[in-house]
């Protein structure tokens, strides 16, 4: 048995009918001199809980990648921030589909801390081919955004 064998696996995501939820705590590198997380740092929240809801919905980005059918780009982004949060802070992280195109999805985002909204924000992105040209989605994939965005339950 190896320590990895021991040890429990990184914090993921999960689906609660349509809706993704992903957990984080705020570490001191998350912190700006007045003690409250870094505005930038929210995006890097979003990024990491959009990136968790794709995997666990069954997208598989970097297969896509590797195969050289294409990547997501972010193409617009609206933030609203209403509260900090601070070190140590348990947040979540919730994530639900708004709309789906034949290259593109937006994705409305939350950061919560028990339950309070913090910052909230709009997130839509394009599919590219690797030279950066707008490619349709994987059918597949848009077959998976278009349930969720109908609030189905994708969970196995």
């Amino acid at each position: 048995m190896s320590v990895s064998d021991l040890l429990p696996a990184p914090a993921t995501g999960r689906f609660i009918a349509a809706v993704h939820h992903f957990p984080l705590r705020v570490y001191f590198e998350d912190t700006d001199l007045s003690g409250l997380v870094y505005h930038a740092n929210y995006l890097r929240y979003m990024e990491r809980a959009r990136s968790d809801m794709l995997r666990v919905a069954g997208i598989d980005q970097r297969g896509n990648l590797e195969d050289g059918e294409g990547v997501y780009a972010v193409t617009d982004l609206q933030l609203h921030y209403s509260r900090p949060a601070r070190l140590d802070d348990d947040l979540m992280v919730v994530s639900r589909v708004t709309k789906v195109g034949a290259a593109s999805c937006s994705i409305h985002q939350t950061v919560m801390r028990d339950g309070e909204i913090l910052t909230q924000g709009d997130v839509s992105v394009a599919f590219l081919t690797p030279q950066g040209r707008p490619r349709r989605q994987p059918k597949p994939w848009i077959d998976i955004f278009s349930r969720l965005m109908r609030g189905e339950d994708i969970n196995p």
